[in-house]
């Protein structure tokens, strides 16, 4: 009974120091800044950024997000012409929709089209996205169609009350890695029209 209790105790503390580690790590995020701040929502503006997009034929975050992240890791972990590690950055991109959907890494900064090795997958496009202006509404814990689905009608509410326009599909930004349990973020953007 002590054993099993000692054991038990072990685990519950190295799944805490890893916890912690992946609140403390330092990975890069892609840069953005903050236009304007309100309640539930803000109104960012992101400089382009390049991305390596897969599109698949998913219809929800299920059908896409595993099968989409398994692909662009293999990527980023050396599936590329010159068999090279590439940082993973936060946060990983999904534009769900009910034809076909994508998910894109944000490719760290220190890369440019010129720089960046070549995928191996073909269907891997690397790409800079436009520069734009976004509303970003933040939530917590493991992300889901219902989740997702949730927050993209509250964005959607706050800003048709707010009247401000936006257009294009509401997607999903995840930051966190799967087995990260603690402190998880999550966002829905939309683009917005915005004078500066």
């Amino acid at each position: 009974m002590k054993i099993a209790f000692i054991s038990i105790s072990l685990i519950i503390v190295i799944i805490l120091i890893f916890q912690i580690y992946f609140i403390m790590a330092k990975t890069e995020t892609q840069n953005y800044k903050v236009i304007k701040k309100e309640k539930d929502f803000e109104i960012r503006h992101y400089p382009p950024a390049m991305m390596a997009t897969i599109v698949m034929d998913a219809k929800s975050y299920k059908e896409l997000s595993s099968p989409g992240f398994r692909k662009l890791a293999s990527f980023i972990f050396g599936g590329n012409q010159s068999e090279k590690k590439i940082a993973m950055t936060t946060p990983v991109h999904m534009d769900i929709n009910n034809s076909q959907s994508s998910m894109s890494f944000v490719m760290p900064s220190e890369y440019s089209k010129d720089n960046l090795p070549k995928p191996n997958n073909k269907d891997i496009k690397i790409e800079s996205s436009p520069e734009e202006f976004v509303a970003a509404i933040q939530f917590s814990g493991y992300a889901n169609d219902a989740q997702i689905k949730k927050y993209s009608t509250k964005l959607e509410n706050a800003l048709k009350q707010n009247n401000i326009e936006y257009y294009g599909n509401f997607r999903f930004l995840a930051y966190n890695a799967p087995y990260q349990f603690l402190n998880r973020k999550n966002e829905i953007i939309v683009s917005v029209r915005w004078e500066q």
